[in-house]
Order: C-alpha cells, then sequence, then structure tokens
C-alpha cells in the first residue's frame, strides 16, 4: 500500500502538559484507522494536527503526497451551511432524511448527519471523522458504515463506539499514558492484543521481581557477614589481618553482585503495570416526594407545519426509569423541552411541583465555556472546593484543570462537567438527552452503574440499547407520529412472571379453602390434594 504520511517524533504538549510524545507511525492508502483513547488523552488534537489545524510541539508531520486533499468533519459544530450542496450530498441527505431548513432548527442527530453528508460527499485522499457516531440512530449508522466502507481515500476516525469500530476499523491507534500504540485490527482485536501484552508483562516484571529479590538477599547476606569480618577485625583477640582481607572480600562480592544485578534490570527492565484508568462517581435522590411526578394527556405537537407527535397520554411515577427513543428527528429532544415547559404543546401536561428537577441537554455549547470549574463551582469554604476537586480526580481531571478554562476542556470533559452538576446536588428527577455522548468507555460504565443505582425518577433519551437496557425499566417509543408506552423485555419479563404467581397464588388459596372443609374420605379430596400440591409447586419454581 502506497504511504499517504508519516508522523516523525511528533510530540504535542498543552499549558505544560504532554499530550503524547515520541509518535513515529505511518499512514497508507484506503486505511480505516479508529483513534481510542480516554476523555482529553489528545484524539482530537491528533486529527487537528492531520489537518494541520495545530502544530505540534515537537517532530512534525511529513505529507508524501503534495496535492493531499484532507477534509475533517468535527465533533460539534453552532453552525453549519446548506448552501452550493453536491448532488453526491442531496443524495446522501435524502437517505439520511435529513431536511435543508435551518440548522439550529435541526435535531442532534440531524445536525451530525448533515456535516458527514458534506464530509462523505467529497473526494478526498484524507477523511478525518470526530465522534461520527455521536446521535445517530441504528438506521443512520448503518449508512455511515456504509458510507466509510465504501469511501475511496483514508479515514482516520475518532470514536468510543465499540461495536462501529469493529465494523469499520483496519486499524486501531490507542493513546495511553502519552504514547501512541498501533495495532493492525479492529477494537476487539486491540484489546485482546492489550490483554494478552499485560499479562505477559506482568509476568515478565514478577519474574524480574522475583531475580531482584534473590540477588537482593545473596547481598544483604554477604554485607552482613562483611559488617561482622570488620567488626572483628578490629578486636585485639581475632587475627585482624585475617578478617581485614575477608571483610574486604565480602566488600568485593557484594559490588560484583550490586554490578551483575544491575546488568541484569538494564537487559531485561520491565516496568510494573500501570493501573485501569478508572472513573467512579455516585448520585442519590431525595425520597421525600409524593406518588406522581408526570402526568400527560392528549398531547400534540407540531413543527413547521409537521406533526411530530398526537394523542398522547401517559403517567410516569416517582422512582420510574424511563427511556425515550425514536429514529432521528422523531421529536425526543422536543418532548422532553415540552415537559419541562422549555417549548408548548397543545394538551395537558401536569409535573409535581415538589420536584427537583436536573436536565441534562446534549448540547455543548451551553455552558460557560470561559469560565474555569473553579468558578462554575464557586465554593466558599475549604472543605467544599476540596469535595468538587476530589470528584473531579475520580472522573479523570487533571490537578491544573481546576484553574483552566471550560473551553480547553474535550467535549468529553465538557460533558462531564455537566454531570457533575447533578452529581454535586440531590436531585428527585434526572432528565437526560443523549448522556453517553463523547464520554469514554470507562466514564460510560461507571453512568450506567450510577444510573441503575439511582433510586430517583430517570427519563433518558439515547441510541445506545446496551445502555438502555441497563439503566430503564420502561420505554416511551416515538414512531409513526405517535408515542407508545411499554416495558422493557426484562421488566416485561419480570411483570408477567410476577402476575402469573399472584393467580397460582389465588387459586391456592381457593383450593384450600375448600379443603379445609373436607376429610381425606371426601371423593374430591384426593383431587383438590394434588392440585394443591401442584400450585404449590409451580409457585416455588416461579419465585
Amino acid at each position: 500500500m502506497k504511504e499517504l504520511l508519516q508522523l516523525q517524533n511528533v510530540c504535542v504538549e498543552i499549558k505544560d502538559h504532554i499530550m503524547f510524545e515520541n509518535v513515529n507511525i505511518t499512514v497508507q492508502q484506503k486505511d480505516i484507522i479508529g483513534v481510542i483513547g480516554k476523555n482529553g488523552a489528545g484524539k482530537s488534537t491528533l486529527l487537528r494536527v492531520l489537518n494541520k489545524d495545530f502544530l505540534p510541539t515537537k517532530g512534525h508531520v511529513k505529507f508524501l503526497q503534495n496535492d493531499l486533499k484532507t477534509i475533517m468533519v468535527e465533533q460539534e459544530t453552532e453552525s453549519h451551511s446548506f448552501e452550493e450542496i453536491t448532488p453526491k450530498e442531496v443524495t446522501l441527505l435524502e437517505k439520511w432524511h435529513v431536511p435543508t431548513h435551518e440548522f439550529s432548527k435541526l435535531s442532534g442527530g440531524e445536525k451530525l448527519k448533515a456535516r458527514l453528508a458534506k464530509g462523505l460527499a467529497q473526494d478526498t485522499d484524507l477523511l478525518l471523522l470526530d465522534e461520527p457516531t455521536n446521535h445517530l440512530d441504528e438506521q443512520s449508522l448503518k449508512i455511515l458504515i456504509n458510507q466509510i466502507k465504501s469511501h475511496k481515500g483514508t479515514v482516520i476516525l475518532v470514536s468510543h463506539d465499540r461495536y462501529f469500530l469493529d465494523a469499520v476499523a483496519t486499524k486501531i491507534w490507542s493513546i495511553e499514558n502519552k504514547m501512541l500504540i498501533c495495532h493492525k485490527g479492529n477494537y476487539s482485536s486491540y484489546m485482546k492484543f492489550r490483554e494478552q501484552k499485560r499479562l505477559t508483562q506482568q509476568r515478565e516484571y514478577e519474574k524480574q521481581q522475583k531475580m531482584v529479590e534473590r540477588i537482593e538477599g545473596q547481598m544483604n547476606e554477604l554485607t552482613s557477614w562483611s559488617k561482622k569480618a570488620h567488626a572483628q577485625s578490629t578486636k585485639k583477640e581475632f587475627p585482624k589481618e585475617y578478617y581485614r582481607v575477608k571483610a574486604k572480600r565480602m566488600d568485593a562480592q557484594v559490588k560484583s553482585k550490586q554490578k551483575r544485578l544491575e546488568k541484569e534490570l538494564e537487559k531485561i527492565k520491565v516496568e510494573p503495570l500501570d493501573s485501569e484508568y478508572k472513573v467512579t462517581f455516585s448520585m442519590k435522590a431525595n425520597n421525600k416526594v409524593g406518588k406522581r411526578f408526570l402526568e400527560v394527556k392528549n398531547l400534540m405537537k407540531s413543527y413547521d407545519g409537521r406533526t411530530l407527535f398526537k394523542d398522547t397520554n401517559f403517567t410516569i411515577q416517582h422512582g420510574d426509569k424511563v427511556s425515550i427513543s425514536g429514529p432521528n428527528g422523531s421529536g425526543k429532544t422536543t418532548l422532553l423541552k415540552v415537559i419541562l415547559g422549555q417549548e408548548t404543546a397543545e394538551g395537558d401536561i401536569w409535573i409535581s411541583p415538589s420536584a427537583k428537577i436536573g436536565y441534562l441537554t446534549q448540547e455543548v455549547f451551553d455552558l460557560p465555556l470561559e469560565q474555569t470549574p473553579e468558578q462554575l463551582f464557586y465554593k466558599e469554604t475549604f472543605e467544599e472546593r476540596g469535595k468538587v476537586q476530589n470528584l473531579m480526580k475520580h472522573l479523570g481531571f487533571l490537578a491544573s484543570q481546576w484553574s483552566e478554562p471550560i473551553m480547553n476542556m474535550s467535549m468529553g470533559e465538557r460533558v462531564k462537567c455537566k454531570l457533575m452538576k447533578y452529581i454535586l446536588e440531590d436531585k428527585d428527577v434526572l432528565i437526560l438527552d443523549e448522556p453517553t455522548n463523547h464520554l469514554d468507555l470507562a466514564s460510560r460504565e461507571q453512568l450506567e452503574d450510577t444510573l441503575a443505582q439511582y433510586n430517583g425518577t430517570l427519563l433518558v433519551v439515547s441510541h445506545d440499547r446496551y445502555f438502555l437496557e441497563k439503566i430503564t425499566t420502561t420505554k416511551l417509543v416515538i414512531m409513526n407520529n405517535r408515542i407508545h408506552k411499554q416495558l422493557n423485555e426484562v421488566a416485561s419479563h419480570k411483570d408477567n412472571k410476577e402476575e402469573r404467581r399472584l393467580q397460582l397464588d389465588t387459586e391456592r388459596q381457593e383450593v384450600l379453602g375448600k379443603l379445609s372443609f373436607m376429610t381425606p374420605d371426601n371423593k374430591e379430596y384426593a383431587e383438590l390434594d394434588l392440585r394443591f400440591k401442584e400450585l404449590s409447586k409451580q409457585i416455588r419454581e416461579l419465585s
């Protein structure tokens, strides 16, 4: 394969923090490279370096074609133009059902697809995509995968989506511990390779430590003998010269062992394993609330002459965990805004006046970007500031980011900043719009675990089915201008099981009531007694 470019000894340092260094790697024609790493590792910065938007601190990028055409589709932008649309772009927009009216009025998924269509429609040698799967519904994701696979040029993309990386990537670049590791294969292949490499490193390190322990034990023994010989050489009752020579010989042996150990370590130096990146946080709710949280009656919402949903009726109780799903542009975010009173609609909405609600939007530009976390989470006491700084540490932030503007943060770190607000405050209800967008895998998994244990009410919009199945029990599905309420399969099975158990228990009580008026001599007694035993067995099996 023909080489397109080379990264030669590239190092990127921002605000005295090294993102990555000593990067020496090549990019070849038709590569589809997935870039992975934790939030803030420098993935987007790496794309900007390749797009010539950011100069590396050291080293350089050598482009092997003078006329190399590069296009980059960023994670998020506040504006986009539909002027001068090419025929190929029109085809993609139609395939993705993206209306070409005012960009600001599009849904999050439609905005992303509009920008992806412009990038994918161009004949580029190098296409750079930053988090291209955020906001996308399942059908849109399938179209994106096909587009990338059929793209004639080289593609380098940043993503935290495991399924997507497995489907498209031919190589993985992983930014870990300020290094860039290159692996030929997809995400799952890389993770197997990484795990095997870590196991091998751990074994070699343990082997090395045993050798160090053995040689240091020998050195300690010789040192002890040497000290004893030196001590004896000063006493009158012992022949001094003999013990002086013996002590020197022992000293020489200790030095010899020391040099041998240093040479061995130099030859097979194995570093201890770096601890795996982890994110930890928790959320809790104030339980002093009523039974109902929300009641919706005859709700209808139209947008620019198009009906999003109508004849909508549903109730949500406090403690319910509800997912809102549907295709891009179906009105999921609009429904949240209507519930919160940020948009008007026909029909009636009652919301508990005592509920303390936290609303996480899918936007990343609605934070005060010029402020620092110190200003955003201003606390008067040292103890309160320490609590916030400790939370930031557990979320994977650097200590220096406490006093740096939010605009310098990655998109994932901005989402974490927004989550911090609800971690620090006890909210009864969390309304979350695409909360996993931009989050690295460790943060996503921790959010899953935290929300699964959250004791308040949840309304969550997401296209991540695994995430929704883990944290919610009820669905609001927007389809064909209607909103249908249904139980998740697991919850539905659980409820059906409980209903069946109650039916069997009711029948068993009736049988027991009849048996209590009979004696074993009664001709129906044996039949009822057998039925009682059968019912008891079935109830035990359902327990």
